[in-house]
């Protein structure tokens, strides 16, 4: 588990536009199980969460399409993430696939949990949290 100077796991978090508000709401519904964490965002995902939790300390990147799916993926790859949540919106074309199939392939290279829905980082942060 990656963990920072106090001990605590880092996580990323990244949404699609069209899910950005189902991640608002569950940052909200664990927003005390999230302040356990320390929390990297692409910019626009982490100005949303923040702005509902502020109590959580979001070091927020670039905007996705603007590279910062691929910063999170440095930090996958330079091992400082020890999960990633991205809500991805399984309904719209998306053109920038490619950075989120890049994310999923670190996220497996690198053997981090990857959650990509409510119910799985549900479980991931829970699960984080125990140890």
């Amino acid at each position: 588990m990656v963990a920072n100077k106090t001990g605590d796991a880092t996580l990323a978090l990244v949404a699609h536009d069209q899910m950005k508000s189902r991640m608002r709401d569950w940052a909200v519904a664990h927003e005390r199980l999230l302040a356990r964490y320390r929390l990297f965002a692409t910019g626009t995902t982490g100005g949303i969460i923040g702005a509902a939790c502020p109590s959580l300390k979001i070091k927020r990147l670039k905007s996705g399409p603007l590279g910062g799916d691929q910063q999170i993926g440095a930090l996958i790859a330079e091992k400082k993430v020890a999960a990633l949540i991205f809500f991805i919106d399984p309904m719209t074309a998306l053109p920038h696939d490619v950075d989120v199939k890049a994310l999923i392939r670190l996220s497996i290279l690198y053997d981090i949990p990857f959650a990509c829905n409510e119910a799985t980082a549900s479980l991931l942060i829970t699960g984080m949290a125990k140890k």
